[in-house]
């Protein structure tokens, strides 16, 4: 859960107490078209629609199809990239949301669509990350606090989690570092931009 401000991203709306809450919506497979509410809470803002329909287009062309595949969304907010996931035919999802309120929407969300493959944890994801055997997810999306240094002890705690030919989902208010990147151990496989934000697909550098 995004516990900071961040810029604003083309689609998104910004969350502010007092004002309307913001919509999103899954954009493929068999939830197609399911509108997600995004509750009023400090920094919210998701991924917006032609984001996310970019991002999984690569999934599907580099990973060859997402049904059966495995994914964690660490930071999970609105739920919209993990449920996209699940809704594309992805065996299980883990959804991991330290905010009450929004880990309580999700669960709302996951039995109105009888989502069986999608788990929701109301946990901070340093409490949870360690629970999970290596290799046990082919997608990793991380969209934490922009502005923090949570992103990179994110991408090392989650690094050993990634199944071989996995790939690591990352929204940053900077360029991949591809320095920093080869350290940990990653390659950047796609990159994107809207507006100040940058999103990219990240897998293991080959040897």
């Amino acid at each position: 859960m995004k516990k900071t401000a961040r810029p604003a991203t083309p689609g998104a709306r910004p969350a502010r107490a007092g004002g309307p809450a913001g919509r999103v919506r899954i954009i493929g497979g068999q939830y197609r078209r399911t509108p997600i509410a995004v509750i009023l809470a400090p920094g919210l803002r998701p991924t917006p629609d032609r984001v996310r329909e970019t991002v999984f287009n690569w999934l599907e062309h580099l990973l060859g199809g997402l049904m059966g595949g495995r994914a964690l969304d660490l930071f999970a907010g609105s739920g919209a990239l993990g449920l996209e996931m699940a809704s594309r035919g992805a065996a299980r999802v883990v959804l991991v949301e330290s905010n009450a309120r929004a880990a309580e929407a999700l669960r709302g969300l996951q039995r109105r669509l009888a989502a069986s493959a999608v788990e929701v944890l109301h946990a901070d994801w340093q409490s949870v990350v360690g629970r999970w055997a290596p290799a046990s997810f082919d997608v990793i999306f991380l969209d934490p606090p922009f502005g923090s240094d949570v992103l990179a002890h994110a991408l090392d705690a989650v690094r050993p989690l990634l199944a071989p030919g996995g790939l690591i989902y990352v929204e940053s208010p900077a360029p991949p570092d591809a320095a920093r990147l080869a350290q940990q151990g990653l390659e950047l496989a796609r990159t994107g931009q809207a507006g100040v934000v940058y999103f990219h697909l990240l897998r293991a550098r080959s040897c």
